[in-house]
């Protein structure tokens, strides 16, 4: 079962999901630092995450699969959000700079559906991300956070369906250490936390980040199949 954007828009508005959320820019801070001037597409439920760019991008765009509802920007915010079929995204090809899957994978009916559509509209040197419940993790197992629904993945999973995709893992990272609870010893104690975790405990993060690009080059054939000559024998 997924979570819908009703029930994710909750949990960002509680204490622990602006930790959660706090905490997850911060990596995402440090992969993408700066991206004036670019396109930047945010599947899923992605608007917490997108703020990050939304001032310095050319356009951020917030889209919601259907199956899970719709979600909108702040008034007055500069950008657009949608909702479209996961596997049909209502862009042309090769228009964004920067995806970013959060709430997006392990909510899909397609996966690879979906794949194969930021494949299409994102720009050969454009780089994918994607944020998504570790299976080893406690946040994948909780569902009061939409961190615990859906379909959790290992780092290796998330490779494989990207290769099968036609994308090349670049960078890997991990998030969500402090425990998924709202008592406010642990909250306060976030950032001790996630240095502690990330130094000792890297298998157990509550979330894998992937950076990928275009595998351009798995597209292609490596040479040209020659073809048979096909002999026929008459009948005595």
């Amino acid at each position: 079962m997924s979570a819908d954007t009703h029930e994710a828009s909750e949990f960002y508005a509680t204490a622990r999901g602006g930790v959660a959320a706090r905490l997850l820019r911060e990596r995402l801070a440090e992969l993408w630092p700066n991206l004036t001037g670019q396109t930047v597409l945010g599947i899923g439920y992605a608007a917490p995450y997108l703020r990050l760019w939304r001032e310095q991008a050319n356009r951020c765009v917030a889209l919601t699969p259907a199956q899970i509802g719709v979600a909108r920007w702040p008034a007055g915010a500069p950008n657009l959000s949608c909702t479209a079929e996961e596997d049909a995204l209502p862009f042309p090809d090769l228009c964004f700079d920067r995806v970013i899957l959060v709430h997006g994978l392990e909510a899909a009916d397609n996966a690879r559906g979906m794949l194969r559509e930021v494949w299409r509209v994102l720009k050969d040197d454009g780089r994918l991300l994607i944020i998504a419940p570790n299976r080893r993790g406690m946040w994948a197992h909780l569902e009061t956070t939409p961190f615990g629904h859906g379909q959790p993945y290992s780092a290796g999973q998330i490779g494989k369906l990207l290769a099968a995709s036609l994308f090349r893992v670049e960078r890997r990272d991990t998030a969500l250490y402090l425990p998924p609870s709202n008592l406010r010893l642990v909250l306060r104690s976030a950032p001790l936390l996630e240095r502690t975790g990330r130094r000792l405990l890297t298998g157990f993060a509550g979330v894998t980040i992937t950076e990928a690009v275009k595998d351009v080059y798995a597209a292609l054939p490596l040479h040209t199949v020659p073809r048979r000559r096909l002999v026929l024998a008459e009948a005595a």
